[in-house]
């Protein structure tokens, strides 16, 4: 299991705003907050990957295409919150790649929704069950 993931980003506080927007409904929790740094950890003492996300220090724009992280993934208990999830992430504008929808072409079941963060990171909330 991946103990954390780190994530460089141009701005700190809009990433903070817009993250905690959403965070709890991918099962996530604040974990701490510092005036150069954040963090979330799995909620509710649950094992699993901290997100931890830095002030990027070099100029660039980020693209999910060249080499580095393609995209996040996070699993949620059913399909309903896939949905919920998608319905926070059109609240705040973020462009949706795919809405809810199943994904034949991965093992069954596999419910998921995709967006872009405002620095173009690629997100997901995958169901891989068949619950509501």
């Amino acid at each position: 299991m991946l103990g954390h993931v780190g994530l460089n980003v141009p701005d700190l506080g809009a990433a903070k705003a817009y993250y905690d927007h959403f965070i709890p409904l991918l099962g996530f929790e604040e974990f701490f907050t510092a005036e150069d740094e954040f963090a979330f950890r799995p909620a509710g003492g649950k094992p699993g990957t901290y997100l931890f996300f830095y002030p990027a220090t070099e100029l660039g724009d980020y693209s999910r295409n060249r080499g580095g992280l393609q995209h996040l993934a996070f699993s949620v208990k059913n399909r309903s919150a896939v949905r919920e999830v998608h319905s926070a992430v059109l609240e705040v504008g973020s462009e949706v790649l795919h809405p809810p929808q199943d994904f034949p072409q991965y093992p069954p079941p596999y419910f998921a929704t995709f967006w872009l963060d405002p620095f173009g990171f690629m997100l997901e909330a995958v169901c891989h069950y068949d619950r509501e």
